[in-house]
C-alpha cells in the first residue's frame, strides 16, 4: 500500500494512493482542513506467513491522521511461520502527521515482527501511539506461548531520535506478572510527540498519568511517554485525554464507537 498527500487550496488530499490485497484505505469526511484515513485489513488480523507493507509520504503543508477501523488482532500461527508488518512515514518539512492506530491484540501461539520506520525533514510534525494488549482479559485468555518482535525508529534530516526495540517470546502473562516488569498489568503503550512546542505539553501530559505512566523530553522537541493498565478499557481511559491533548480535536470517530 502507499498512501501520498498534497494540499489543494488549504485542504489536504490524497495524492497518490495505491491498494492491494486485503489492506484498503477509507477516507471519511471532515469538516477540518486535514484529511484522515482509516486503515482497514479485509483479512481480520495477522497470522503467520502473512506480509503487510505500507509507505505514507506528505509534501510540505499538509496534516494527515492515520488510524484503524479496529483493533488489530495478532492470530494463532502455524510452527515456523511469522507476520510480518513493515509501515514506513515520510513526513516534509511545514507537514504534519498524526499515527494513531487502535490497540494491536496479541493471542495466544501468535507470531508476529512489526517494524515502523519514520523520516522527518525540519520542521516537519509527529505524533505516534502505539497501544498494545496481551490477550482479552474479558474471554479469560492467557498468553502462554507467543512471539512478538517490535521495532520503531524515528529519525529527522537523517539522525535518529527514537528508536524503541522490543522482543517477547514464550510465556508472556507469567514475564508480565513479575512485580518489577509489569505487576500483572496487560495492556500498555508507547506515545511521541515530535514538534517545536513539544516541552510546552510535558507538565501537562504528566498531569493526565496515572502512577504506572510517565513522559519525559529525549530533546527539547521530542516528547515520550510510556505507561502500563490493567486492560484495554483502563488504557483508554488515559490516552484519549493525552492524544486529544496533543492534537488539540477529538479523536477519529472510529476509536469513539
Amino acid at each position: 500500500m502507499h498512501l501520498g498527500t498534497k494540499l489543494s487550496g488549504k485542504r489536504t488530499v490524497v495524492d497518490r494512493l495505491y491498494q492491494a490485497g486485503s489492506s484498503k484505505y477509507l477516507f471519511p469526511r471532515s469538516r477540518s482542513e486535514g484529511l484522515e484515513a482509516v486503515f482497514l485489513n479485509t483479512a481480520g488480523g495477522v497470522t503467520g506467513g502473512d506480509a503487510f507493507e505500507n509507505s505514507v509520504q506528505t509534501k510540505a503543508g499538509t496534516t494527515l491522521t492515520l488510524t484503524t477501523q479496529a483493533c488489530e488482532r495478532a492470530y494463532k500461527a502455524q510452527p515456523g511461520q511469522i507476520g510480518k508488518v513493515r509501515n514506513t512515514v515520510q513526513v516534509t518539512s511545514g507537514a504534519r502527521v498524526n499515527w494513531l492506530p487502535q490497540e494491536t491484540i496479541l493471542f495466544n501461539d501468535s507470531a508476529m515482527d512489526r517494524q515502523l520506520s519514520v523520516d522527518l525533514d525540519e520542521r516537519a510534525s509527529f505524533l505516534m501511539v502505539e497501544p498494545l494488549i496481551f490477550g482479552r482479559t474479558a474471554m479469560g485468555e492467557v498468553l502462554t506461548n507467543i512471539f512478538f518482535r517490535d521495532r520503531i525508529q524515528i529519525r529527522k534530516k537523517g539522525v535518529p531520535v527514537y528508536v524503541d526495540s522490543m522482543t517477547l517470546r514464550g510465556d508472556v502473562n507469567a514475564h508480565l506478572a513479575r512485580r518489577f516488569i509489569a505487576n500483572g498489568a496487560l495492556a500498555m503503550a508507547s506515545l511521541v510527540y515530535i514538534a517545536d512546542d513539544a516541552q510546552a505539553y510535558l507538565s501537562k501530559v504528566r498531569e493526565l498519568l496515572p502512577e504506572t505512566g510517565g513522559a519525559s523530553l529525549l530533546h527539547d522537541d521530542t516528547l515520550v511517554l510510556r505507561m502500563l493498565a490493567t486492560d484495554s478499557f483502563d488504557l483508554r481511559q488515559t490516552l484519549i485525554p493525552v492524544i486529544s491533548l496533543l492534537t488539540g480535536q477529538d479523536l477519529p470517530r472510529c476509536w469513539m464507537i
